[in-house]
């Protein structure tokens, strides 16, 4: 089977980007397996891909490539991605022409689009003898209702749509009524690759892209309360983003500097969630938290703020971790002060922590991907020579 992942960027560091990679890895012990980057700014990637899979940036908007008509061409704005999409400011005619070319010479196999503006392309312009599928990766609260409308339109002509959380799937299924089909396919945890926490280190971690979305600065708030009663404990905070000069001015404002550090971006992440005892996580939204799963695949205990979607999906409250109401700091604070505080709590919620996060193994995930693609591939959801039984069966492996 070939199968084809296709990518806004795959060049720099993130969630979709990892989970794609891992699953794209996976399936590739099996099949032939691509990952199509529509535009790339850097020469590599800077996360690992497994040598198994092809990876084809299909744009070079590095600037030394930007030059003359390419240059002038690149300034319009895109046509063809959805303008309430996110994205949508990093596409434009130039991605667009190369994006039309690749979509209209894909004439077999599968093709896994990674967010709306795709997803949306896919269903318009995709030829319905390659199995089309839709990946969300985020949840329908965090998209416009321009996009939500486009997605009611035209979802329905793609022959799967796939949900990182029940909740999610249950949203589509709804938007969608009976014209198109959902599945639930989480993001899969990462190899640990033996890695394990002590849970003995005064060192609370977090990690994503320093953004208002990931809202470190709720975290920072709720340190500063902490921080005078635990001297001897510091937090780390490893990513880059746009809000890094806004976070950096707030750790001076409240005054924990000495305590508090934003770290940058880390090629080893796994080393330092297992030099840590606690993971806190902050964002205002998420799709299916990856670095969540990674810090429980080394044993750390997690607070969590619940919010829409992921971490009650994958926390189970009091048993590995906490998951704390939206935005509720002095209920955080309690939380994670108490894990930092009970090293027999940090180690009985680390080792639940290390069986929950089986139900996420590559090798389940992945078998979830081959059962959803074997069927569509039979009948278009029809499934033909694949009993619907045999296909949920391998699904729920």
């Amino acid at each position: 089977m070939v199968i084809r992942f296709l990518i806004a960027d795959a060049y720099p560091v993130g969630g979709t980007i990892r989970t794609t990679f891992v699953t794209a890895a996976q399936l590739a012990r099996e099949h032939e397996v691509e990952v199509v980057s529509v535009y790339r700014h850097a020469a590599r990637p800077r996360l690992e891909l497994d040598p198994r899979v092809r990876l084809r940036p299909l744009t070079d908007l590095r600037p030394e490539s930007l030059k003359g008509v390419r240059g002038r061409i690149a300034e319009n704005p895109s046509r063809v991605i959805h303008s309430e999409d996110t994205r949508y400011p990093r596409f434009n005619l130039l991605t667009d022409a190369a994006l039309l070319r690749f979509l209209y010479s894909v004439r077999d196999g599968v093709l896994v689009g990674t967010r709306p503006g795709l997803n949306l392309a896919i269903a318009r312009h995709v030829s319905r003898r390659v199995v089309r599928i839709g990946q969300d990766h985020m949840n329908l609260d965090g998209y416009g209702p321009g996009l939500v409308s486009a997605m009611a339109d035209r979802y329905p002509r793609l022959d799967a749509v796939t949900a990182l959380t029940e909740g999610s799937a249950a949203e589509y299924r709804e938007l969608m009524g009976q014209r198109g089909r959902v599945v639930c396919i989480p993001n899969p945890a990462p190899s640990d690759e033996g890695r394990r926490t002590a849970l003995d280190a005064p060192v609370v971690v977090a990690a994503g892209t320093l953004s208002r979305r990931k809202g470190f600065d709720r975290l920072l708030k709720a340190w500063a309360r902490l921080a005078p009663s635990h001297p001897d404990w510091r937090l780390k905070i490893f990513g880059t983003g746009p809000e890094r000069p806004e976070l950096e001015d707030l750790i001076d404002r409240l005054g924990i500097r000495s305590s508090a550090r934003l770290c940058g971006h880390s090629p080893r992440l796994l080393d330092e969630l297992a030099s840590a005892s606690v993971f806190a996580l902050t964002s205002r939204r998420e799709g299916f938290p990856m670095v969540l799963l990674e810090a429980m695949a080394v044993g750390l205990p997690v607070v969590a703020y619940d919010c829409p979607t992921g971490p009650r999906d994958i926390v189970t409250d009091g048993v590995d971790g906490h998951v704390i109401p939206n935005g509720r700091t002095r209920l955080f604070v309690e939380a994670l002060g108490g894990l930092m505080e009970d090293e027999s709590r940090r180690r009985r919620f680390g080792a639940a922590a290390l069986e929950s996060v089986t139900r996420y193994r590559i090798d389940a995930v992945g078998a979830r991907w081959e059962a959803l693609f074997g069927e569509l591939a039979a009948g278009r959801g029809r499934p033909r020579g694949l009993e619907r039984g045999d296909a949920t069966a391998r699904a729920r492996a």
